[in-house]
């Protein structure tokens, strides 16, 4: 949103500008500030369903006799609520490499519970393959710490 605007030898054409690059400042500090609160508002309410689903799935071990029957079923849920803890912790703080864990998680999870084909197995395999490059050699290590969105 910052705008580069023209510099002047005037003092009056001087000031104004300095005086929009301010209000420039102060308006993407507002929305990048109202941004975090949404994203912690967004992290709150998903980590409460998510403990209200394992409060659930927890009951439901030992309510239901059958319920280890169908291992899939359980991994599943677990697989589920672990990977929205790991976009919870994603939203919390916004670093590359937990972007990368959530979506190596995520594809993970897809090659552990769908047995399709192959070629999708294989499709998997090369995708997560891909993101530990993209870590390994295109993310810098001060890079994966720092978060990405800086709120003054």
């Amino acid at each position: 949103m910052s705008h580069e605007y023209i510099k002047s030898d005037n003092p009056k054409i001087q000031a104004h500008i300095e005086r929009l690059e301010r209000r420039d400042r102060r308006v993407e500090h507002i929305f990048r500030r109202s941004l975090h609160i949404l994203e912690q508002a967004i992290a709150g309410i998903t980590i409460l369903v998510l403990m209200i689903s394992l409060a659930m799935e927890i009951i439901a071990m030992f309510s239901q006799p059958e319920y280890f029957h169908d291992v899939s079923h359980y991994l599943h849920n677990i697989l589920t609520i672990v990977i929205g803890l790991e976009f919870v912790r994603m939203l919390i703080d916004t670093t590359p490499a937990n972007i990368l864990e959530v979506l190596t998680l995520a594809i993970t999870r897809h090659v552990i519970l769908e047995h399709s084909d192959p070629w999708s197995n294989l499709a998997c395999v090369a995708c997560i393959a891909g993101l530990f490059a993209v870590r390994r050699f295109l993310i810098r290590r001060s890079e994966l710490k720092e978060e990405m969105v800086e709120i003054e």
